[in-house]
């Protein structure tokens, strides 16, 4: 198929030639064999190449008239040619396709700091609506030609057709400039490679990646996966849950759903707080008085977390504050800092 697709777009660019090399024969021949000026010689060549059949500009001696039939001849075989292949390319839709991929990469090259999302199936449609909420900007990787149908028919989504253990994949989709990547593919092997690719093209970047199995988890954890998620366990985890504390469960996962009357949670990474603020305490903030939110729980610089800490707690570099308010809170938050 690519095969094909770039034997086409070969032709196109031939026939595009071909039909630029006639117009400049043509125009030469018409200055030097019948004596026009350059722009009577084109006027002439166009008309003779399209068959329009205007009257020349000025009478023509046997010279010239040898030249226009060699170059009606030519132009009629050459035209034909290039009129199929332009016709079977748009026919094709490639140069729709082409015009589509090509407004898509610029889009992608523009972005420094968004998510790459490896597969569009089930947990990855589900990390795709989830980030949309957050306003996050993601591309997604897909092979599978119903999937990137179901990608094109959403109309906002940014996608790369490709496999996601490719490399030249991943660099199209700027995993260079990446901020985090997920990787949901259904088989751990894949996913595997995808983590160790990406960890060695993008050292800073998070990864998240699904895992089946328990033997999985931990080859992801070492190729450099910063989180492994298991859906099976968690989904069977929660279920039980559900049924020994139904009310804390069913509070926690208020916590993240949109809406006036809910809460929500959010990270403060310290690095991003105005510099006045970097080693002084939680009580120096004063989130409480001046937003709302309320502090319920930090995260050390190693990797550390530490539930309700005391309001004494220093702001320490590569540190993390996990606060709690209602959504005019948080906004007042995001403002805020």
């Amino acid at each position: 198929m690519e095969f094909k697709r770039g034997f086409i777009k070969s032709k196109f660019y031939i026939a595009l030639g071909l039909l630029f090399l006639i117009i400049f024969l043509g125009t030469s021949g018409f200055v030097l064999i019948a004596g026009y000026e350059w722009v009577d010689a084109l006027y002439m060549t166009v008309i003779t190449v399209s068959t329009v059949g205007f009257k020349e500009v000025q009478p023509l001696d046997a010279g010239a008239k040898v030249f226009t039939i060699f170059l009606i001849i030519t132009s009629i075989t050459l035209f034909g040619y290039i009129v199929s292949v332009i016709t079977d390319y748009i026919s094709n839709n490639k140069l729709i396709e082409e015009l589509k991929l090509k407004q898509v990469q610029r889009k992608i090259q523009k972005l420094e700091g968004h998510t790459i999302v490896c597969g569009f199936g089930r947990n990855g449609r589900q990390a795709m609506a989830r980030l949309k909420s957050y306003k996050k900007d993601c591309v997604i990787i897909e092979s599978d030609p119903d999937l990137i149908v179901d990608i094109e028919a959403d109309g906002e989504l940014l996608y790369i057709k490709g496999d996601a253990t490719d490399d030249e994949a991943l660099q199209s989709a700027g995993i260079t400039k990446a901020s985090s990547l997920i990787t949901t593919l259904p088989s751990d092997a894949d996913n595997l490679y995808v983590v160790l690719s990406s960890r060695q093209l993008n050292n800073k970047c998070t990864i998240v990646s699904r895992a089946s199995n328990d033997s999985s988890y931990r080859k992801l954890k070492v190729a450099g996966a910063d989180n492994v998620i298991m859906p099976d366990k968690l989904g069977g985890a929660h279920m039980a849950s559900l049924v020994i504390t139904p009310d804390i469960i069913e509070f926690i996962d208020r916590l993240s759903i949109e809406g006036e009357s809910s809460s929500n949670i959010e990270e403060l990474i310290i690095e991003d707080l105005p510099e006045e603020y970097t080693n002084k305490s939680i009580f120096d903030l004063e989130l409480r008085k001046r937003t709302g939110c309320t502090v319920i729980g930090f995260k050390t610089p190693n990797r550390e977390y530490i539930i309700n800490p005391d309001a004494s707690t220093k702001l320490v570099p590569k540190s993390k504050l996990i606060v709690i308010g209602r959504p005019e809170e948080i906004q007042k938050l995001n403002k805020l800092f």
